[in-house]
């Protein structure tokens, strides 16, 4: 694919071109096996853990596999948010400093047809030319042709119509990538999961970033605790959205710049 890189090979010009053009583009060799594999073990109480709230108040029916929400103190992903994957890519992409909109996965299996099957993308706004979110896709399997590698129409990302669904399975390109690989894709392009006709899961996680202002699909920096931020560093304080909080009552308004809650380089 022309808009396929190694990662370490990667650069500001071909991420600018490739999102352009196409509006994805897919870095190989991004993570290491060992790390994959930590990913990989933690999903497993993750799923099972979310599998059961989702069935307690009714809404599994087509969620299989899916698991939103993975910032955690004690699983993988602090560590995978403190190796600033993509970090110049994302914010040239968003002009500055960024935070994250939600860490989720997917765990596709034979036969499951989870919401994300369906065509679609991830924001209901259309604004061409005002970058507010990227999406990030790590494949933690090989992504491939038969066990339904994602579907990215090139170029829907330019317009606002949204494609007739024959024409979209029909020109739609197909990220096949080895598992490690990252794929960051312009959030107005349309997407969907492929068909998983194999007896292998296909794991992956699925990572939003947007400007600090725009809001989080969960409050992070409150559901790890606000006694956490000193065991971080500027770099996570950043990213996870303690520097873009809201005050909760005057005591907390009412504070010299270097403490409030939202710092004044947030946009």
């Amino acid at each position: 694919m022309e808009n396929e890189f190694n990662y370490a090979e990667r650069t500001i010009r071909s991420f600018e071109k490739a999102m352009d053009n196409y509006g994805w583009i897919a870095y190989t060799d991004a993570l290491n096996p060992d790390f994959i594999k930590t990913i990989n073990d933690d999903l497993v109480t993750a799923y099972d853990y979310r599998r059961k709230i989702q069935e307690k108040n009714g809404i599994s029916a087509n969620m299989d596999g899916t698991l939103h929400h993975l910032l955690e103190r004690d699983n993988f992903a602090l560590r995978f948010l403190e190796k600033m994957f993509c970090h110049d890519e994302i914010s040239y992409f968003l002009r500055g400093n960024y935070i994250l909109n939600g860490i989720n996965a997917v765990i596709h299996a034979r036969q499951e047809h989870p919401y994300l099957s369906n065509m679609h993308r991830d924001v209901r706004t259309f604004m061409k030319d005002t970058k507010l979110l990227i999406q990030m896709i790590v494949t933690l399997d090989d992504f491939t042709l038969e066990n339904g590698a994602t579907y990215f129409l090139s170029g829907s990302h330019k317009t606002d119509l949204r494609p007739d669904e024959t024409y979209f399975y029909k020109h739609a390109a197909r990220a096949i990538v080895p598992k490690g690989s990252i794929i960051l894709f312009n959030s107005n392009i349309w997407h969907a999961a492929g068909e998983n006709s194999t007896a292998y899961l296909r794991r992956a996680l699925t990572l939003g970033f947007t400007r600090p202002f725009f809001k989080q699909q969960m409050d992070y920096s409150r559901f790890l605790g606000y006694d956490f931020v000193a065991e971080l560093s500027p770099e996570l304080r950043q990213v996870i959205g303690y520097n873009a909080r809201i005050p909760e009552n005057l005591d907390e308004y009412y504070q010299p710049p270097h403490l409030r809650m939202y710092q004044r380089d947030q946009g």
